[in-house]
């Protein structure tokens, strides 16, 4: 697994990144999340040796620095813009290809893989956001390794690369591969990510299983219908729980799950029109769980 252990970075009176431990696991794929000015990049730049500070963190055991064939190790994409402008796709990775021995034919097989195949000849230059992001994935597998870390993968994918990239990721995690991914995409990161590591102002805020912190940081609800709105929710309000009117006939119920609803409405003989829980999303949680570490906010107009 990736083991990171107490990274600390400062810069003058400022802590970027406050002694973050956490695990990456293989076979799953990790999601990295906090809010802007986080400190996610700076922890992945400090995982790759890319940044100096205090603290470690071991691919299999060994940091990055004594790594014997690193690009085969560890597969790292922190910047779409890295390619050189004048280069060709294939000539960029015919490049890296050399430096780390690797053979011309795995060039090719991963710009077929992301899609590049057809303009392997066109010069960096001329790709959209998206076909540089596809062409710093294809240098990040360049060396088939089992561990990989991306910054921002996703970030201008059209909705396919999207859907293409969760098939991606999911399939290199079942191979048994470590997958560190950070992204904005929560939605995405929801259907994704089988672990959570969220940091805000450079601390750590959880490393858990994503449905462990969607549970810790949210409350499903109770939405049921029903003609007898207000009979339901003073029983409800009687056996100790909340029941708000979102409706002239609806109410949410915190605190009690579906079935207690249904026994308690049968037993008043309220009619139940529609009964069901409404679960949070990782957005609601990653909300309420960074609501004190977002530094930049706007206003809403």
């Amino acid at each position: 697994m990736i083991q990171v252990e107490h990274l600390t970075r400062r810069y003058g009176s400022v802590t970027a990144v406050d002694d973050v431990s956490f695990a990456v696991r293989p076979g799953v794929v990790t999601g990295f999340l906090g809010p802007n000015g986080a400190g996610k990049s700076t922890t992945m730049r400090l995982m790759l040796g890319l940044e100096s500070g205090q603290g470690r963190a071991a691919f299999g055991g060994r940091v990055y620095r004594e790594l014997d064939r690193p690009v085969h190790t560890v597969g790292a994409m922190l910047d779409a813009q890295a390619a050189h402008p004048a280069r060709t796709a294939f000539g960029h990775l015919r490049m890296v290809a050399a430096g780390a021995g690797i053979p011309v034919a795995r060039v090719r097989q991963v710009l077929a893989m992301v899609g590049l195949e057809d303009v392997a000849g066109r010069r960096v230059r001329g790709f959209s956001l998206g076909m540089r992001q596809r062409l710093g994935l294809a240098t990040a597998l360049l060396g088939d390794p089992p561990y990989l870390i991306l910054d921002e993968p996703a970030n201008g994918l059209d909705p396919e690369g999207v859907q293409w990239l969760r098939r991606l990721l999911r399939g290199l995690s079942d191979e048994g591969r470590c997958v560190l991914v950070s992204s904005h995409l929560l939605a995405e990161m929801a259907a994704t990510a089988d672990d959570l590591v969220v940091i805000g102002r450079g601390r750590l805020i959880a490393a858990q299983p994503t449905r462990d912190f969607v549970a810790a940081h949210t409350r499903a609800q109770v939405v049921v219908r029903t003609p007898e709105a207000e009979v339901l929710a003073a029983q409800l309000h009687r056996a100790g729980f909340a029941a708000l009117r979102e409706g002239p006939d609806v109410l949410t119920v915190e605190g009690a799950d579906s079935a207690y609803v249904s026994r308690l409405a049968a037993h008043c003989r309220v009619p139940v029109h529609e009964l069901h829980t409404r679960s949070s999303s990782l957005e609601d949680a990653f909300l309420a769980a960074t609501a004190d570490s977002a530094q930049y906010r706007g206003v809403t107009a």
